[in-house]
């Protein structure tokens, strides 16, 4: 009827239109990452987030707060100007995402909007500890599990400061398309900005920051479809009349969105989330806990690949091979028969390390899972030990098959016992670039480090190794990780292949691969028990030459480039730095 409110139509309130959003989204991804150009071009690949929507530049804002305060009181006072700045900016931006035959939220909107970051921070800050807790020791198993907790936890919150209502409403539907569209490419840009020479991130921020405006505008226009005006006879009479093709009553008229109640259904649906992820981090543990390959016996020290059987030690003097010490990593246990490195190294002594070390007669002492929290430096004396003695049986070089924590341990014996009788060294799934952010000295951090030994003790909690966890191996790392993975590059052994499962390029640095690396489909330290890296140690060991799949490594170095989106801002090389070489090049498409 003529003399009732129509509701406005959205149709014609087109997205380039709004001229102030796409100028302020792209203006702000690009002067960041001009600044990040000149100041820490490692992490240039962070500057398209500043201008997401607010969950995603949360977890930017946090990421660069983390790793540059230094004490509590740093922190507070950074922490609140991250929360104004931020708050000023979004309100900023949904204004101007605003359609414009609608009354844009009044400035006051802003106490709101603070308290919605406060909030988004807090419950994010435990991801981007997680976050720098992988900068510190670099797996891709806590890595691959925060980036679905981060949008999960994002997704209840990600019309929160759009809508004053929020809090009693869940999202639009639109809401989880236009966030996880944001993430892709977000996560493409940062592949793309650490491809390219170091200026051109600056146009590529740019065309991320228009998709950062469009899903700004797709999200802010949703909301308002879903917004009822109040009715007109609410409104006030004077200025009455027709602005572009509306009532001043509805243009007037605050969004309510439609489903609104009492009942704090944001929130809830936070908790649900938030339990969800815990239940879900012990069913984890529950499944997936070391499993054993043999049964535990208290004095194996050697074993062939003819079934693991304890062997004199003539048999050991005249073995056809150099022996084989074999470091587990974290969570393994020993002592067992019937290993798989065993069984596919024939004719050849292989010896399991113990993380307990040896008895008087040289016999590596059975432990459990939890043995293997031990600071670095103990562990790299305990690995030298028994390759002397294994050297000293033999009187051959003691060739080494370590994984994960294991090669964190070979760094340290190569750092502190450089002149080890070694033969030919085979990483599986190592660690690279440890210790590449730290706590607790020059240019460190307090806040990020004691939330992490937080957040390690409730984690551990859930797990079984108890609420240590590995807080005296991250705390060694965090000392001494870069410092003892740079003196093991400068002492590497001449034969070194580095077997890398596709799932941990995501903590690779963002560099070409050596050319002594094999890149296989698999998850961080299942690669003792995979045939295919079982039957690549062998080829190794036996000088055969190693098959590598350029296809898998360029598979990799895409995946790193592409995390470095959601990691820890690197503004430093990687140590040891990109571009040298770790051990014997390869040649061709073999590895020897």
């Amino acid at each position: 009827m003529d003399g009732e409110p129509q509701r406005p139509s959205l149709r014609g309130d087109r997205f380039l239109a709004h001229r102030g959003l796409i100028a302020l989204c792209c203006g702000t991804a690009m002067a960041e990452a001009f600044v990040l150009i000149v100041l820490a071009p490692g992490a240039r690949a962070l500057a398209p987030q500043v201008s997401a929507l607010p969950p995603l530049a949360i977890f930017h804002d946090l990421r660069w707060l983390y790793s540059t305060q230094r004490s509590w009181l740093w922190f507070g006072l950074l922490l609140a100007g991250l929360l104004v700045a931020r708050s000023v900016l979004n309100t900023a931006l949904v204004r101007l995402a605003w359609p414009a035959h609608l009354t844009p939220p009044p400035l006051a909107a802003l106490r709101g909007a603070i308290v919605v970051t406060a909030l988004a921070c807090l419950l994010i800050s435990p991801l981007v500890s997680l976050t720098f807790g992988v900068a510190i020791l670099p797996f891709s198993w806590p890595f691959l599990a925060l980036l679905p907790a981060m949008l999960a936890i994002a997704l209840p919150l990600s019309h929160a400061g759009l809508a004053g209502t929020w809090w009693r409403t869940l999202p639009p539907v639109s809401a989880a398309w236009w966030l996880l569209a944001e993430f892709c490419v977000l996560t493409v840009a940062a592949a793309v900005s650490t491809a390219l020479p170091p200026p051109d991130a600056v146009p590529v921020a740019g065309l991320a920051g228009l998709v950062n405006a469009r899903a700004w505008y797709g999200l802010t226009a949703s909301l308002a479809r879903t917004a009822v005006p109040v009715p007109a006879a609410l409104a006030p009479a004077a200025g009455a009349g027709p602005v572009g093709g509306a009532t001043a009553a509805a243009v007037s008229a605050e969004p309510v969105p439609l489903g609104g109640h009492r009942i704090p259904a944001g929130p809830m649906a936070l908790a649900v989330v938030i339990a969800a992820v815990i239940a879900l981090t012990r069913l984890v543990f529950v499944f997936s806990g070391p499993a054993a390959t043999g049964h535990p016996q208290a004095a194996v020290a050697w074993a062939t690949g003819t079934g693991g059987t304890a062997a004199p030690r003539d048999a050991v003097a005249d073995a056809g091979h150099d022996p084989v010490l074999e470091v587990a990593g974290f969570g393994s246990w020993c002592c067992g028969q019937d290993r798989a490195l065993a069984q596919a190294l024939p004719d050849t002594v292989v010896q399991q390390f113990s993380y307990r070390g040896t008895d008087h007669r040289g016999q590596p002492l059975p432990y459990g899972s939890k043995a293997s929290n031990l600071p670095l430096p103990q562990l790299g004396d305990r690995i030298a030990a028994q390759v002397w003695r294994l050297h000293a049986e033999t009187g051959r070089p003691v060739d080494i098959v370590a994984e994960s924590e294991g090669t964190l341990g070979l760094d340290a014996m190569l750092a502190r016992h450089p002149d080890a009788p070694l033969g030919s060294v085979v990483l599986l799934s190592p660690i690279v670039a440890p210790g590449q952010f730290g706590y607790h000295g020059t240019g460190s951090s307090l806040v990020p480090g004691d939330e992490l030994h937080a957040l390690i003790w409730f984690v551990g909690g859930l797990s079984p190794f108890g609420t240590s966890g590995a807080l005296t191996l991250i705390n060694s790392v965090n000392r001494v990780g870069a410092q003892f993975a740079a003196a093991a590059a400068r002492h590497a052994p001449i034969r070194l292949l580095e077997v890398i499962p596709l799932a941990d390029a995501v903590t690779l640095p963002a560099c070409p691969l050596p050319p002594n690396v094999v890149v296989i489909p698999a998850f961080h330290a299942q690669l003792l028990g995979d045939p295919a890296a079982l039957r690549t140690v062998h080829r190794f060991l036996a000088h055969q030459p190693v098959t590598v799949v350029p296809e898998l490594r360029t598979t990799a170095e895409i995946m790193a480039a592409a995390a470095t989106a959601w990691r820890m801002p690197e503004s430093a090389a990687p140590s040891p730095p990109c571009g040298r070489p770790s051990g014997a090049p390869a040649s061709g498409r073999h590895a020897r």
